[in-house]
C-alpha cells in the first residue's frame, strides 16, 4: 500500500515541475491537498484498518503529506520568482535611448496679456488687487457714481441673480473689475496704485463681445494727482505693451460716471493694413479720467486731500490688436488647433522688452 504513495507523490511532484502560472498550481494543489483531494480521501480511508496497520499507513500518509506541502511551497516561490522576472524582462527600459517628446501645453494668449499687463504696470509700481465674480449692486453701481436709471443697471446689460433674501437688492455678475477697486479703498488707506484683472460679464455676445470677458482697470489715488500723471502713465503702458517707442497716443472726451474729466484713449492704426503704429487712422483702447470725487466720497476718501485717476481697458481688445486674432469668440472655442497658433510656451518670454 506504501507503494501506492510513492507513485502518487512521484506522480504529483512530475505534474508541479510542469505548472508555470499560479492558476494551474492551485488547481493541482486542489486536488491533491484540498477537502477532496486524493490525499485527504486517503487519510479519511485510514479509520476501518487495524491499528498496526492504520499506524504505519498514518505516518506514511504523514511524510507524503509533508514532502508535498513544502514541493508546492517550493514551487510557488519559482512560479512568483519566474513571472517577476518575466514582468520586468518585459517592462525593461534602455535610458540610453532618446526620450519620446511629448508636446508642451501652452499658455492662452488672454493670460499671456495679462502677464504681459502685470508686468508692464508692476513696473510703475502698481500693485494687482483681485476681489469677487458677483457683486453687489452697491460696489458695482451706485459706489461708482452710477444712477439707477442708468442704461446700464438693464437687464439687456448686466446678469442679475437670485436675492439672497427677500429684502436685499439683487446681486450681479460683475459687469466691470471696477468693483475691485472700491473695495480697494475701502480697505487700504491712500496712497495706493493698484490694477484689477479678472472676468467680467455683460448680456452681449457677437464677433466682438461675449457675454464673458476680462478686464484691466487700474486706479491711482495720490496727493497732488492731475491728468498730466495719467497722461504719461497710459503713454509709458500703449508705447510698451506694442513695443513702440514712438507710438502716437490721443487723448478725447468723453463721459464715464464715475471720472471727470473723462476720457478715451486712441492709437496710431492703419484701417487697411491694421498696422498699429501706421497710417493716418486712430483707435480707441481703453477709457480713463479724473477719479470723480463723489466715488472717493463714498469710500471714506476726502476728495480735498486725495485726488487720483482711473483707466479700464479690455484684454481680448487689446490681446486680438497685438498678436493679430480676427475673432474674439474663437478665445473660447477650446479648439487646440487654435491654441497651437496662438498660444506661448510657459518656458520662454514673451514680455515686452525681455526677448522673445
Amino acid at each position: 500500500m506504501v507503494d501506492d504513495l510513492d507513485i502518487l507523490k512521484s506522480t504529483t511532484l512530475a505534474d508541479l515541475e510542469t505548472l508555470r502560472d499560479e492558476a494551474s498550481w492551485e488547481a493541482l494543489r486542489v486536488r491533491t491537498l484540498g477537502k477532496s483531494g486524493w490525499l485527504t480521501q486517503q487519510l479519511k480511508a485510514l479509520g476501518p484498518l487495524a491499528p498496526d496497520e492504520r499506524r504505519l499507513r498514518g505516518a506514511a500518509l504523514n511524510q507524503v503529506r509533508d514532502a508535498l506541502n513544502a514541493a508546492f511551497a517550493q514551487r510557488k516561490k519559482a512560479i512568483e520568482s519566474d513571472l517577476l522576472a518575466a514582468q520586468l524582462e518585459a517592462e525593461r527600459v534602455d535610458v540610453t535611448m532618446p526620450v519620446a517628446r511629448r508636446e508642451d501645453g501652452l499658455l492662452h494668449p488672454i493670460h499671456q496679456t495679462i502677464d504681459e499687463m502685470i508686468d508692464i504696470f508692476g513696473g510703475m509700481g502698481f500693485g494687482v488687487a483681485e476681489g469677487p465674480d458677483i457683486e453687489s449692486q452697491w460696489h458695482n453701481f451706485s459706489a461708482l457714481n452710477t444712477p439707477e436709471h442708468h442704461p446700464a443697471r438693464t437687464e439687456h446689460d448686466t446678469f442679475y441673480l437670485p436675492r439672497p433674501r427677500a429684502d436685499a437688492p439683487e446681486p450681479v455678475l460683475r459687469t466691470q473689475t471696477s468693483g475691485v477697486q472700491i473695495r480697494t479703498l475701502l480697505s487700504n488707506a491712500p496712497p495706493l496704485r493698484v490694477i484689477a484683472p479678472g472676468r467680467t460679464y455683460r448680456a452681449d455676445h457677437d464677433a466682438t463681445h461675449s457675454p464673458m470677458f476680462h478686464q484691466c482697470e487700474g486706479i491711482v489715488i495720490d496727493r497732488d494727482i492731475t491728468l498730466a500723471h495719467l497722461k504719461f502713465c497710459l503713454i509709458a503702458f500703449l508705447r510698451a505693451f506694442f513695443d513702440k517707442p514712438d507710438l502716437p497716443v490721443r487723448f478725447r472726451a468723453s463721459y464715464f460716471p464715475f471720472t471727470e474729466p473723462s476720457m478715451e484713449v486712441d492709437i496710431g492704426w492703419s484701417r487697411k493694413t491694421g498696422n498699429i503704429g501706421a497710417g493716418e487712422d486712430w483707435l480707441e483702447v481703453l477709457g480713463a479720467g479724473m477719479v470723480q470725487p463723489r466715488v472717493l466720497a463714498n469710500c471714506g476718501v476726502d476728495p480735498e486731500v486725495w485726488q487720483g485717476f482711473a483707466f479700464g481697458m479690455g484684454v481680448e481688445r487689446l490681446t486680438m490688436l497685438k498678436y493679430g486674432i480676427p475673432d474674439l469668440r474663437s478665445f473660447y472655442e477650446s479648439d487646440l488647433r487654435w491654441l497651437r497658433h496662438y498660444g506661448f510656451s510657459a518656458f520662454e518670454t514673451h514680455i515686452p522688452g525681455k526677448g522673445v
